[in-house]
C-alpha cells in the first residue's frame, strides 16, 4: 500500500517527484485521456490503410531461398495475404556488422503463427547473396523464411528497410501497403514496452526531464560483450547470440561502416 504523502521535495536526483497514490492516479488519469485519443487516431489511420488502392505486379518473379529460386507467389504459402520485412544488407560484412535496426526487428518477428492463423504469411527479404544470407540466418538462429531478392525490381526487391504487405487473388499479386523509418516500430514490441518505462529507450532523440540518464545513439544496445555491456568492441556480438548455448566472443570488423 502506497502511503507516501505529497511532498515533491522527497524526489531523488534523476527521478520524478514522490507523491501519494491519489495524486499519482489523478496525473495518470489525465494522461490516459491523451493515450485513448492516440489509440482512436491509430484505429482511424488503420482504417484508411485498408482503403488504399493497390498495385499489381508479376508474381512469377523469382527470389532465392534455401531450395533455390522460387516464384514470389510461393511466399504466400497458399494463404491470401503476405507481409514481408525487407532487411538491409551490407555485402561482405561480418554477421555482427549487418544493419542494427533490421537485425533487431528480425529478432522480434521470429514466429508468425498468429499471423498465419489470420491467413497471413510472413517472410524476410534482403539483397544479400544467398550464401551470405544463409550463414547470417544460421548465426542469428532465425526461424522465419528468408529469401534473397538480389537484382529483383520493386516492389519485391528495391529499397530495403521496409515493412510491406501484399495480397493475392488466385495467381495475381498486388502490393497493398509499405512503410519505413519509424513506421516499422510496431514490429519491435520492445520499443513499446520501453516507452512505458521511466527511462524510455535510452536514445538521444527522446524528450526526457532534466537529470535523467543521457540518451545514446539508436541501437546502442544491439551488441554486447559476454557480461551484457553494450559495446562495439572486438568481443561483442548481437545480444540474442549470448542466450545460445556455448556462445563465445567472436572476431569482428566492428561497425558495418568499417568493413571493406
Amino acid at each position: 500500500m502506497a502511503t507516501t504523502p505529497d511532498d515533491p521535495t522527497t524526489a531523488r536526483p534523476g527521478l520524478p517527484p514522490v507523491v501519494g497514490l491519489a495524486t499519482w492516479q489523478a496525473a495518470r488519469d489525465e494522461l490516459l485521456v491523451r493515450e485513448k485519443a492516440h489509440t482512436h487516431e491509430g484505429d482511424a489511420i488503420a482504417a484508411a490503410r485498408r482503403r488504399l488502392p493497390m498495385v499489381e505486379f508479376d508474381g512469377t518473379v523469382e527470389v532465392v531461398g534455401p531450395d533455390g529460386p522460387v516464384p514470389f507467389l510461393d511466399l504466400f504459402q497458399g494463404r491470401d495475404e503476405l507481409v514481408v520485412y525487407k532487411h538491409m544488407w551490407h555485402d561482405g560484412a561480418p554477421h555482427q556488422g549487418q544493419c542494427e535496426g533490421c537485425t533487431t526487428a528480425a529478432w522480434h518477428l521470429r514466429d508468425a503463427v498468429y499471423l498465419n492463423a489470420r491467413g497471413v504469411s510472413f517472410a524476410m527479404l534482403t539483397t544479400g547473396r544467398w550464401d551470405e544470407v544463409a550463414s547470417f540466418v544460421a548465426f542469428m538462429g532465425y526461424t522465419q523464411p528468408w529469401y534473397s531478392v538480389r537484382d529483383v525490381a520493386e516492389p519485391v526487391g528495391g529499397n530495403m528497410g521496409y515493412l510491406t504487405s501484399f495480397v493475392r487473388d488466385g495467381d495475381r499479386v498486388f502490393l497493398t501497403y509499405s512503410t519505413t523509418g519509424r513506421g516499422i516500430e510496431p514490429v519491435n514490441g520492445t520499443f513499446a514496452l520501453l516507452d512505458r518505462t521511466l527511462h524510455g529507450r535510452g536514445e538521444a532523440w527522446e524528450d526526457n526531464p532534466e537529470g535523467r540518464p543521457e540518451g545514446q545513439n539508436a541501437c546502442w544496445y544491439w551488441r554486447s560483450d559476454a557480461e551484457g555491456n553494450a559495446t562495439w568492441g572486438p568481443t561483442s556480438r548481437p545480444v540474442p547470440q549470448w542466450t545460445r548455448p556455448g556462445a563465445t566472443p567472436v572476431e569482428t570488423l566492428g561497425r558495418h561502416g568499417d568493413h571493406h
